[in-house]
């Protein structure tokens, strides 16, 4: 080597040896090294318990969000519901009045229009009358009144319709009332 490499590296070597920390800086540093990595731990571990939250707090949002917008889409779907209901009773004595005779040919088709319009108007907004007679009984959408032994009938179906049922797109609003075979 030469002697002004030798030189440049014995002035690194003194200026090293000063420059090294005493062994209280070096306990100091080391002090300080752990003292920062606990802080780095503590400091993920409330990161991990935001994120936490921060997913259930979202969640929540989301589950809240999605109830709301069922409620929605079942309210504008059965609106129409408790007005149907009071309806129903009307269309039946539009039935009945239809059902008597009278020389009043005038009166009767005055009648028969309004039950055809009431009528046209609760189809429009889902309102179905229930198919019952010759069916199958079915609890879900008849109500048996009364059974009979009818000749020719197979058990369990319906014979006569006493009152008609309606029901609201896919939702029961009065159960049909029905006499029934044996």
């Amino acid at each position: 080597m030469s002697e002004e490499k030798m030189e440049q590296t014995a002035e690194q070597v003194e200026e090293n040896t000063e420059n090294a920390a005493s062994p209280a800086e070096e306990t100091e540093i080391v002090d300080e090294n752990e003292l920062l990595k606990k802080q780095i731990a503590e400091l993920e571990g409330k990161v991990a318990i935001l994120k936490n939250e921060y997913a259930k707090a979202y969640a929540d949002t989301e589950n809240t969000r999605k109830r709301l917008q069922k409620e929605s889409d079942a309210f504008r779907k059965y609106h129409i519901q408790s007005f149907a209901l009071d309806i129903l009773p009307v269309l039946d004595n539009c039935e009945r009045a239809l059902s008597q005779q009278t020389s009043d040919e005038t009166y009767r088709k005055g009648v028969e229009m309004i039950y055809n319009q009431l009528k046209a108007a609760l189809q429009k907004e889902g309102v179905e009358e229930i198919e019952a007679k010759g069916q199958p009984f079915d609890p879900n959408w008849h109500h048996a009144l009364f059974s009979e032994q009818a000749e020719g009938v197979e058990p369990g179906t319906v014979t006569e319709v006493l009152q008609k049922g309606y029901k609201l797109k896919d939702r029961l609003l009065r159960a049909a009332m029905v006499k029934v075979s044996e």
